[in-house]
């Protein structure tokens, strides 16, 4: 069913499906209708929106309905595969004078909308793009509406040379609208209907993925191949057409990276991660690895303060990119691993970002995640 505005898909959801009225929602929606009505009045000046707030809030959930009620051009991404593709398109636009100012006009040529999802900063490449990049969109009168757990102020917080990215932060506050969504409910929470796809593997019990992958390709041509990922190759236990088996090991603690996750949900509809164990690990000081192309390219830090990573720490980086590209597309994942789902990850320097990867995995125990059984 679609709608004319978010507001009338928030009422809709209330009356209808049960969604519990929630004051901090209720002040992003006016936002997002605020900020709906003038893009389609054709104004020439309007604030963009900034929903920020805890993991579970409906952040997501009521920048969709903005983007689909949309009926101007716009383009709605999670913000890392927005970032992959800015990277290589200024690649390709590599000689040409100010490469970001000529994606800038690309961008304002097709979009009136930029739909931002988990906006998230850690990598000091990614934060000089993007201070220059945002900068020249809101030149060009782009309306850009995004979420975030953080505020923009946290945005980058303690990154190397982050003074050059306060630039950034002051141009968002002023051109978009900063909303917190932080409510005391966590929206994932709420009872459902719960389909089973995290097991706890005890010692000498066989995986129970071995039955789950059967029944899911039942009557599909199987491999146990490699399989080419981008330039490299992936060692699954077994693959058909449409499913993945792979051990953790063989996916997260090999050099893929984000764009590889990005082209396994293009490839698979369902993906079955075997093995993964207890995350948490003493820290150490090393060398952080760029983005999540951990172990592949690694950049010198300069004078920046390292943080203090375990010896697990790139193989998560990893993991929370799968679980995020598998959320996102609607690809369920099953999983077996050593430890309970609250005891993956307990402490180290990725707390904050496990915080949501965490509350993804709940939530993709719910039936209607994906379409698979």
């Amino acid at each position: 069913m679609s709608f004319d505005s978010p507001l009338s898909a928030w009422q809709h959801a209330i009356e209808h499906h049960g969604f519990v009225q929630d004051e901090a929602q209720e002040l992003a929606i006016m936002a997002l209708e605020q900020c709906h009505k003038a893009v389609h009045e054709g104004r020439k000046s309007i604030q963009g929106v900034y929903l920020w707030g805890p993991v579970g809030r409906g952040k997501t959930w009521l920048m969709d309905r903005f983007y689909e009620s949309l009926k101007v051009p716009a383009r709605r991404q999670h913000f890392h595969h927005f970032m992959a593709w800015v990277h290589q398109r200024s690649f390709q636009l590599t000689g040409t004078p100010d490469p970001l100012q000529a994606l800038a006009r690309e961008l304002s040529a097709e979009v009136r909308v930029l739909c931002f999802d988990e906006l998230f900063v850690t990598d000091i490449g990614d934060a000089m793009i993007l201070g220059r990049l945002f900068q020249v969109m809101f030149e060009r009168g782009m309306v850009i509406v995004s979420t975030s757990n953080l505020p923009p102020e946290e945005l980058y917080a303690n990154g190397h040379n982050r003074d050059r990215f306060l630039s950034t932060i002051t141009a968002i506050k002023q051109h978009m609208q900063i909303v917190p969504v932080n409510g005391w409910q966590d929206h994932r929470q709420h009872p459902g209907a719960l389909r089973q796809r995290y097991w706890l593997l005890e010692a000498g019990q066989s995986d129970p993925l071995a039955e789950i992958f059967a029944r899911l390709t039942a009557g599909q041509t199987l491999g146990s191949g490699p399989i080419e990922v981008g330039h490299r190759s992936l060692e699954p236990v077994q693959a058909s057409d449409t499913v993945l088996w792979s051990r953790y090991a063989n996916l997260c603690e090999q050099p893929f990276s984000a764009l590889d996750f990005m082209a396994l949900c293009d490839r698979f509809r369902v993906i079955l991660l075997s093995d993964v164990p207890s995350l948490s690990a003493q820290q150490r000081e090393g060398r952080i690895a760029r983005g999540t192309e951990d172990a592949v390219e690694r950049v010198e830090a300069g004078d920046r303060e390292l943080p203090q990573l375990s010896v697990h720490d790139d193989g998560v980086r990893r993991f929370i990119a799968l679980i995020d590209e598998c959320y996102d597309r609607k690809v369920p994942l099953y999983l077996s691993a050593r430890v309970p789902m609250e005891q993956l990850y307990t402490e180290g320097y990725l707390q904050f970002p496990f915080r949501r990867t965490l509350s993804r995995l709940q939530e993709m125990q719910l039936q209607r995640f994906g379409q698979p059984a």
